[in-house]
Formats: structure tokens, C-alpha cells, sequence
């Protein structure tokens, strides 16, 4: 079953090194990772999403909590949190197809970032499912280049 782990730690080097060995020991592989500073400079807030089965996921949570840098550790709920991923895909563009890959763009809340004479850059946030599907409808005008973050997550409210 596929987990969403919110891990805050403390902002250091190496912390990131000392998580993903643990993952990797334990033979689980990181489907996502993103790591980032919170709204305190000194605290980073890592979210992991792994495919493992109850037991061992407590296994792996009891492990980071002994990790001297880790602070708090959330298993998110997907009903009670909110996530986002974020694509950047370079699409082959002239003249004669440039409103049409605008036009898609446009559908999915897209941002162009990017525009030269054969190629047009075009950012989307959103779920797992909604970036797939702007991939889908793009690759036929030709994806030169394509970059895709991890899963960012928060809970609910509160």
C-alpha cells in the first residue's frame, strides 16, 4: 500500500542522506521524494511516498525516530491532506501548432514559462492523474524535455 510520510528534520547536512539509507537497508524503494524548507529556516519538511505493507511501515517509523535529526513523522492521509506534484514539459512547437499546445495548456491551468521558435515550456500543478493526462495529450506534438517534482503534501485544516 502506498504511504504519503510527511517527515520534518532538522535542516542539516547529510539528513537527507541518513533518511533515504534507511529506506534503501531496509530494501523499500522512495517512489517520491521532495524536500524543502518549512516556515522555520532550521527545519526542513521531507515528503516520502514508498509502497510497503502496514508492518513494515511501522518498522521503518520506529528507525526514523531513533535518526537524531528527525523531529516528526506523519503518516498523511490522503481524505485529510492535501498534495500536489508539478510537471514542466518542453513541447515541440511552431507556427502552425503553438495555439493548439497553448490551448491545452490553458485546459489544465498550465503556465507557459518558456517560448523560443521551436518549442513552447509549459508548467502544470495537480495530482498524479492530471499530469499524466496533460503528458498524454502533449506527446504528440513531441516532448523534447521533461522534469516531474515529487508529491508535496500537508494535512487538512486545523
Amino acid at each position: 500500500m502506498k504511504h504519503t510520510l510527511s517527515v520534518l528534520v532538522e535542516n542539516k547536512p547529510g539528513v537527507l542522506a541518513r533518511v533515504a539509507e534507511l529506506f534503501a537497508r531496509r530494501g523499500f524503494n522512495i517512489e517520491s521524494l521532495a524536500v524543502g524548507t518549512t516556515e522555520k529556516p532550521d527545519i526542513s519538511r521531507m515528503t516520502i511516498v514508498v509502497d510497503v505493507a502496514e508492518h513494515s511501515l511501522e518498522q521503518v517509523r520506529k528507525q526514523l525516530h531513533k535518526l537524531v535529526n528527525v523531529i516528526e513523522i506523519v503518516d498523511l492521509d490522503p481524505e485529510a491532506s492535501v498534495a500536489r506534484e508539478m510537471v514542466m514539459v518542453k513541447v515541440r512547437a511552431d507556427t502552425s501548432n503553438r495555439s493548439e499546445i497553448i490551448e491545452i495548456a490553458d485546459i489544465f491551468r498550465g503556465n507557459i514559462v518558456d517560448v523560443s521558435r521551436e518549442s513552447i515550456t509549459v508548467e502544470v500543478t495537480g495530482n498524479a492523474s492530471k499530469l499524466s493526462a496533460f503528458e498524454d495529450l502533449v506527446k504528440p506534438y513531441g516532448i523534447k524535455e521533461l522534469v516531474r517534482t515529487g508529491k508535496v503534501a500537508l494535512p487538512r485544516g486545523k
